[in-house]
């Protein structure tokens, strides 16, 4: 990737935070998160509930990915380094959410 790709891919970014910034009051992740929860738990009508943390934690992992594959430029090697985690655990998790 070269710093014409880079540049265009972090325009985009500014872009949508901008989008974002000017439609909502600003709000942290965590806040996001526990509304989606209230609403989720408000819709379940005593129904039984299996598996919530795999459901929230891959409902969170996918756009996480994507995201800052998108950042990176599909780098995987500057991605995992952004992450934090070990290129080969990247490829798994990649290939868990059908992203490569």
């Amino acid at each position: 990737m070269n710093k014409l790709d880079d540049t265009v891919v972090q325009a985009q970014f500014q872009i949508a935070d901008q989008l974002d910034s000017t439609n909502l009051q600003e709000s942290t992740l965590r806040e996001e998160v526990e509304k989606a929860l209230r609403r989720y738990f408000q819709h379940l009508e005593d129904e039984p509930v299996t598996d919530l943390y795999q459901m929230v934690i891959s409902e969170v992992e996918a756009p996480l990915l994507e995201a800052v594959m998108r950042y990176t430029g599909n780098n995987q090697s500057k991605a995992s380094i952004m992450l934090g985690l070990n290129r080969g655990t990247l490829r798994t998790k990649l290939k868990q959410y059908n992203l490569l």
